[in-house]
């Protein structure tokens, strides 16, 4: 709690503000409502709401046409938030020290390999870590006020060393403002969120900003096997890669049931790495992780780390409650990740995926996700994925769209999807439950509804 005086310089007055927050559904009773403007909405329109909500005070950039303690700045309203925020979480950016990774594909394992690497705290799509605490967010990068109430967590928690997913929707909105990065790395650039980008060109620029982040002379280091990333102009950049002319070489690589051994080479230095995260896409993962921390860590003690590397929730994740197939739980949803994941399982007799995809999102990969998959794996089910408004058989219908082969089920309610591809496997199969991970929701319609794919395999296992 604070008193609205602390907060607002201009305003001297003794009210108590409980919370703040610039989205009006969020308002409780003592808080204090910021009408920013949005990339898409003027948060003006809803001051109305949040007086009924109870909203101690507001703060907009225009006059209201009620009699309702308020304030109007004359500033950007938007970096006025920011200050309210820092104010009230008592965070000054100047104490911490950020790494950020970005990338369509691979930033949670990639950051939280960082973490464990390095023993910073984590912010991300898995939340919040510090210290062995977990705490829950809404978004990849939090949104402004739930950003700043995160750092302060963080330092509460006597951490002041964060590495950040960094998402193409926190560059749009500029959620960022005021942070500056020791170090950045991207893992690669694919179509995704073009519902919000509307363009590949609109999305890779947008990811592009996270250098302007970046300390002056700052390193960036990019994945060099990608066409997208190699775009990006900055001084100090470097790549990483398989491709000859990449500045950070990935070569000599064996991979064993349950581990991984490859090399990374540049002109001065050769590091011989072993991971137990299987697949060329976390060998990609590994690598940067390993990049970014070689000037915080000395690299011997990197490369003893990461032969102990814990698995990252939800991200390719072993699953086992006693059956006998092999389960793997997966947050994969774009083409891209997908189709990473499949190839890394060609060596089992029986690939089983189950899938679906997400409502109000990109209506164009569907029809590319769902026929891949039934190409390329034995059996797919197909059920719900975050439906949101939109009817879930009308977007497997989307996913099968083109497609001759009826290696498929649709079962619409993702438990029993789960427990028929189960009932699929034998000890020669794989079982893939891809598409949420560990989220602890399904988002249908405007609500999001207790589910957990993790939850559902264990009691169907148990």
């Amino acid at each position: 709690m604070k008193k609205l005086k602390e907060l607002i310089n201009e305003v001297d007055l003794d009210i108590d503000i409980l919370g703040i927050t610039d989205d009006s559904r969020k308002v409780e009773k003592g808080f204090l409502f910021v009408a920013t403007k949005g990339f898409n909405e003027d948060h003006y329109l809803y001051v109305d709401d949040a007086i009924k909500r109870e909203a101690a005070f507001v703060v907009t950039d225009r006059e209201i046409d009620k009699d309702f303690p308020h304030f109007v700045v004359e500033k950007n309203i938007n970096d006025v938030y920011v200050d309210i925020c820092k104010k009230f979480y008592d965070v000054d950016l100047s104490e911490f020290k950020f790494l950020g990774i970005t990338g369509t594909d691979g930033k949670t394992t990639t950051a939280s390999i960082i973490a464990q690497l390095l023993g910073w705290a984590y912010i991300g799509t898995n939340g919040v870590l510090v210290n062995g605490l977990e705490f829950s967010t809404n978004n990849t990068t939090p949104v402004v006020d739930e950003l700043y109430k995160c750092l302060h967590i963080i330092k509460e928690n006597g951490c002041d060393k964060v590495v950040m997913e960094v998402s193409s929707e926190a560059l749009l909105h500029d959620r960022l403002k005021g942070f500056q990065f020791e170090e950045v790395g991207y893992t690669n650039i694919t179509e995704d969120h073009l519902n919000v980008h509307k363009t590949l060109e609109n999305y890779r620029e947008c990811k592009f900003k996270l250098v302007k982040h970046l300390k002056e002379s700052a390193k960036c280091f990019i994945n060099g096997d990608c066409e997208n990333c190699r775009l990006l102009k900055y001084d100090n950049l470097y790549s990483y890669g398989f491709s000859d002319d990449c500045y950070f070489q990935i070569i000599n690589v064996k991979e064993d049931k349950d581990k991984v051994h490859f090399t990374i080479k540049s002109k001065d230095e050769s590091y011989d790495i072993e991971s137990p995260l299987l697949g060329n896409y976390n060998i990609y993962n590994v690598t940067l992780a390993f990049l970014m921390c070689l000037d915080s860590v000395d690299s011997k003690e990197l490369i003893d780390k990461i032969k102990d590397l814990k698995p990252i929730k939800g991200r390719r994740e072993y699953l086992d409650f006693g059956q006998d197939f092999t389960l793997i739980l997966d947050y994969a949803h774009t083409y891209n990740g997908i189709k990473n994941l499949i190839e890394s399982c060609k060596n089992y007799e029986k690939i089983i995926v189950v899938t679906g995809a997400a409502g109000g999102r990109e209506k164009e990969k569907r029809k590319l996700i769902g026929n891949f998959l039934l190409d390329n794996t034995d059996i797919v089910v197909f059920t719900m994925d975050d439906p949101r408004y939109e009817s879930v058989d009308s977007i497997i219908d989307d996913m099968l769209e083109g497609s001759v082969k009826n290696n498929y089920y649709r079962i619409v309610d993702r438990k029993e999807a789960i427990k028929k591809a189960f009932s699929l496997a034998d000890s020669k199969s794989v079982v893939l439950v891809i598409g949420k991970g560990r989220d602890n929701y399904m988002a249908i319609e405007d609500k999001k509804v207790n589910y957990s794919d993790y939850d559902t395999i264990e009691e169907l296992l148990k």
